[in-house]
């Protein structure tokens, strides 16, 4: 299969949109280099990506600034050590790139894939530009977590409990991240997002319609058999608008920031 935005916004149950757009961008730009191609390691990628942006609804974290948001003041474990560095680099990217640190680390890395990647430490904003916004999970996911290795391992192993702790810094949202991960396992293997019983059927197993251990199980085994994904190049955004804000939306957006700023 080619992949599309017109996959996420199956995946997300939502209109297909520009934050779509730069995550298949970035994936037509490094996903092969990072071993997304892999199906069953996709699956939890793009899994993890519709948690932490809502659907991709967003593309940067909503500024309240909240209680929590106010503890990125100072915190040097992110790089944090100048005045406002908090909301400047607040979490961006559909994966929430947060702390100056990590601003700098991604800079280095997008440089060394391409030398026209701008400086995130100077320019912060830049991240939400195509196709810097698509790579910034990459990134994250590559070699941006805490354990600065590729989280395809524990995708090998079907381990959407550890991936979470890679992403989140705890296991927030346990559920949703695995409902999203079906759905995007689900249109992936070449079903509708919400065809689990048709799945269960095929697979013979008890077509109840939930996802237990053993139809995650059974996708897996499916998404490892079939052919490597392809990659769709697509026409990238210079700019794109900033996310509406709420205070009732960052409030619950802070609920899923792990006490560590979930990407330090």
């Amino acid at each position: 299969m080619i992949l599309t935005a017109d996959h996420l916004s199956a995946i997300a149950g939502t209109a297909t949109n520009d934050n779509m757009r730069s995550t298949v961008a970035g994936l037509a730009k490094a996903g092969v280099g990072a071993g997304l191609e892999r199906p069953h390691r996709l699956a939890h990628y793009l899994g993890q990506l519709v948690h932490e942006s809502a659907g991709w609804r967003y593309d940067r974290e909503i500024w309240g600034p909240t209680a929590a948001q106010k503890r990125y003041e100072g915190r040097a474990d992110l790089g944090n050590t100048q005045p406002g560095d908090g909301s400047r680099f607040r979490g961006r990217g559909p994966i929430q790139i947060t702390g100056r640190a990590n601003y700098r680390s991604f800079a280095a890395w997008a440089q060394k894939l391409d030398r026209r990647a701008p400086d995130f430490e100077s320019d912060p904003e830049a991240v939400n530009t195509d196709p810097w916004e698509g790579l910034g999970p990459i990134w994250y996911w590559s070699t941006g977590n805490p354990t600065r290795a590729s989280l395809n391992g524990l995708a090998d192993a079907n381990d959407l409990t550890m991936i979470t702790r890679r992403i989140n810094g705890g296991t927030n949202g346990m559920a949703d991240r695995q409902a999203r991960y079906v759905r995007a396992a689900l249109v992936l293997a070449g079903y509708g997002a919400t065809e689990v019983r048709r799945f269960q059927k095929e697979a013979g197993l008890t077509a109840d319609g939930i996802a237990g251990p053993k139809t995650l199980a059974a996708l897996h085994a499916k998404l490892k058999a079939m052919p490597v994904v392809q990659f769709s190049a697509t026409t990238p955004n210079a700019t794109k608008p900033a996310a509406p804000s709420a205070g009732i939306i960052a409030a619950l957006l802070a609920l899923f920031k792990s006490p560590f700023g979930g990407k330090a």
